[in-house]
C-alpha cells in the first residue's frame, strides 16, 4: 500500500509539479535572459545615442568656429580697406594743402613785388609842383 500511495503521488503530484516548476523556472530564466538582453541593447543604443550627440556638437562647434574666422577675416579686410582710404584721403588732403600754399606763396610773392614797385614809384616819383591857392606857382 505504501508502495502504492508512493507510485500515484509519484504519477499525480510530484511529476507534474516538478515539470510545472521546470517551466516556471525555464520562463523565469528566460524572462530574466530576455531582460538582460534589453538591458544591453538599450546600452548600445544610449552609446550610439551619445557618439551621435557628440559627433553634432563637434560639427555645430566646427561650423560656429568657421563662421566667426570668416567674421574676423571680414573684419580684418574691412579694416584694412578703412585704413587704405584713409590713407589715401590724407595723402589728398596733404597734396590739396601743398598746393594751397605753392599758390598761396605765389599770390603773395606777386602781391609783394607789386606793393614794392608802388612804393618805389611812390618814393621815387618826382615831387609835383606845389600849387599855390588861386592856380598860381
Amino acid at each position: 500500500m505504501l508502495l502504492l500511495l508512493y507510485a500515484i503521488y509519484q504519477n499525480l503530484v510530484r511529476k507534474p509539479l516538478e515539470r510545472m516548476l521546470a517551466e516556471r523556472r525555464e520562463k523565469t530564466e528566460g524572462a530574466l535572459q530576455k531582460a538582460r538582453t534589453d538591458v544591453a541593447a538599450a546600452e548600445a543604443r544610449t552609446q550610439e545615442y551619445e557618439g551621435a550627440l557628440r559627433e553634432a556638437r563637434l560639427t555645430i562647434f566646427k561650423a560656429q568656429e568657421a563662421r566667426r574666422q570668416q567674421a574676423q577675416q571680414m573684419r580684418a579686410h574691412a579694416l584694412d580697406e578703412a585704413r587704405s582710404r584713409a590713407q589715401q584721403q590724407i595723402r589728398e588732403a596733404r597734396a590739396a594743402v601743398e598746393k594751397d600754399m605753392v599758390e598761396a606763396r605765389a599770390s603773395l610773392q606777386g602781391e609783394s613785388d607789386r606793393l614794392a614797385s608802388e612804393i618805389i614809384r611812390t618814393i621815387l616819383k618826382p615831387a609835383e609842383p606845389t600849387t599855390q591857392i588861386g592856380g598860381r606857382p
